[in-house]
């Protein structure tokens, strides 16, 4: 890490949105700090720095396990995180019922454990400096009752609801919270969580870069939420304002529900 330059620490950083949220910061000046658990961390690192000349550390931590949360706040020791983008996320198709309970188990542990157990000693570093920036991955998710991808769901509306409580709490110390909402992405995500075979896992998807970009432009702006992505992407961030859950968890079934996908 430099002196001159800001530092970002970007979770789930090995592909998709979040490798496209570290381009967008090493490509605006920042140093990088990348965690994923992956092994396809290093290489990201290194594009990252091939492309953009940024100093890029990587700390390669399983953060569905409590020691690997700690050891990357430990990472953070003697560093000022000018930006912290919490988006390290993982999901899981399937009826309930069926659905293995330690997957289960390991979404809460990623999507919503982990978020609180890195948001705390950040955010009580920015505040004693009296700056910083918090970005949370969200989802449009967050809006719907998940049917056939239920602990998802729940956990985005935790990460929603915790964003914006967090909003209200700092808005006089001069640290920023910004929660941004994708919807379907072209990432590695909806593979990792069975859901090839479902409508939602094969049709069309968002890019990734593009979701960054707009990620990135709200968190330096200090705005506190928007949808990400495409122009349908923001129309059903409108629509799930306005209808009702039982029609938002109707649509859901028939977006996730296993079998009746192209893949």
């Amino acid at each position: 890490m430099t002196e001159t330059r800001p530092l970002a620490l970007v979770t789930g950083a090995s592909g998709g949105i979040g490798f496209e949220l570290a381009r967008q910061f090493a490509g605006h000046g920042f140093d990088l700090l990348v965690n994923a658990e992956d092994d396809r961390l290093e290489h990201a690192a290194q594009r990252l720095r091939d492309e953009t000349g940024a100093s890029v550390r990587a700390v390669r931590e399983d953060l569905r396990d409590p020691a690997g949360v700690d050891r990357l706040v430990a990472a953070t020791t003697g560093l000022e995180v000018d930006v912290a983008a919490l988006n390290a996320g993982v999901g899981r198709g399937g009826a309930f019922v069926d659905t293995d309970l330690d997957d289960d188990q390991a979404v809460i542990d990623l999507n919503v454990t982990s978020t609180v157990r890195l948001a705390k000693p950040l955010l009580r570093r920015m505040v004693a400096h009296g700056t910083g920036r918090v970005l949370f991955t969200s989802s449009v998710a967050a809006m719907m009752p998940g049917a056939f991808q239920p602990v998802y769901n729940a956990s985005k509306s935790f990460v929603q609801s915790f964003a914006q409580a967090l909003q209200e709490e700092l808005k006089d110390t001069g640290v920023t919270v910004t929660s941004f909402m994708p919807g379907s992405t072209e990432t590695d995500f909806f593979r990792r969580a069975g859901m090839a075979d479902t409508r939602v896992g094969s049709a069309e998807k968002d890019d990734p870069a593009q979701v960054a970009e707009q990620a990135f432009t709200a968190v330096m702006k200090g705005r506190r939420k928007l949808v990400t992505g495409s122009v349908k992407t923001k129309a059903q961030g409108v629509a799930d304002r306005v209808l009702p859950d039982a029609a938002k968890a109707a649509v859901h079934r028939r977006m996730a529900e296993p079998g009746h996908g192209e893949g």
